[in-house]
């Protein structure tokens, strides 16, 4: 049974609202426990861009991770966008555009790269379809590879292979040592640079202000839409800033605590096809 916070007099206000836009997270939102889009959600998602509704995937994958899932839903036919890194790149999918970028500051790699290597952990970036990594083996950077249908590139010198400007780095290595990096980190940084884990295992580590909502504001200016127009669905702790920003802020079922007292809306679960749901209750066309 769907969840709701608000009252049902309070949800048929909302169902009247006229929502041109729908961001969506990918691990744990769109995707079901098999990092899969089913038939259904893809179909509905296909019906909503037949009829004018802008698809936004948010996600901190690479843009080669995302590319394959905004390909099965033809964002490149109906004009949807691509948030990646968390919002570091915007990319027009239709026209290949980028919109805007941010990237790290080279300063700060050496300090991130000798946290990875005084804790011994694997510390990865990116360029094309490849996680460049010194520790191809490691069980974390191959979950990396494998979630964004990358491969690894191995290098002898991580600092000295990165003379090219790059939107994030990732700590990856066992959870509770990695929360015990991730607080040191975050004082360290906390001044430029974000830092967050996005999974137990993954240490994110971007330019600071990157998050979805600002990202999110970046491309609605752009667009021209209002945040009042957009629904945002998500899961987990990075997904929380565009889900307050959105006009409607949605947590799936499956969502962390903190992420569904935040929502407007708790929908169904990602195996139970909770995004379409959502388009179909605040947003398809009836006939």
């Amino acid at each position: 049974m769907v969840l709701v916070k608000q009252v049902s007099i309070y949800n048929s206000l909302l169902s009247l609202m006229n929502y041109r836009m729908i961001v969506l997270d990918l691990d744990g939102t769109l995707t079901n426990s098999k990092k899969e889009i089913t038939p259904y959600t893809r179909e509905t998602l296909i019906r909503a861009q037949q009829q004018g509704i802008k698809v936004v995937l948010a996600s901190g994958r690479p843009t080669y991770g995302i590319a394959p899932i905004a390909n099965q839903l033809e964002l490149f036919t109906y004009g949807g966008y691509i948030l990646a890194y968390n919002g570091g790149e915007i990319i027009d999918w239709k026209s290949k555009e980028v919109l805007h970028a941010q990237v790290l500051d080279p300063q700060v790699l050496p300090y991130m790269y000798r946290c990875a290597q005084e804790n011994g952990f694997a510390i990865v970036t990116y360029r094309d379809n490849f996680v460049i990594t010194e520790t191809p083996d490691d069980e974390y950077v191959q979950k990396e590879a494998t979630l964004n249908l990358m491969q690894t590139l191995k290098v002898e010198n991580f600092l000295g292979y990165i003379d090219f400007s790059i939107p994030k780095c990732l700590i990856v290595g066992e959870a509770e040592r990695l929360c015990l990096l991730e607080k040191q980190m975050y004082e360290q940084l906390k001044e430029t640079n974000e830092v967050y884990r996005s999974e137990p295992y993954f240490l994110e580590l971007v330019p600071k202000g990157i998050d979805k909502a600002q990202s999110l504001e970046v491309l609605l200016r752009k667009v021209g839409i209002s945040r009042d127009e957009v629904i945002a669905c998500g899961d987990g702790f990075n997904d929380l800033s565009m889900i307050r920003y959105a006009g409607l802020g949605v947590a799936m079922h499956n969502a962390q605590p903190v992420v569904r007292e935040a929502a407007d809306f708790i929908t169904l679960s990602n195996d139970e096809d909770g995004v379409a749901h959502v388009v179909e209750q605040f947003m398809l066309k009836r006939d």
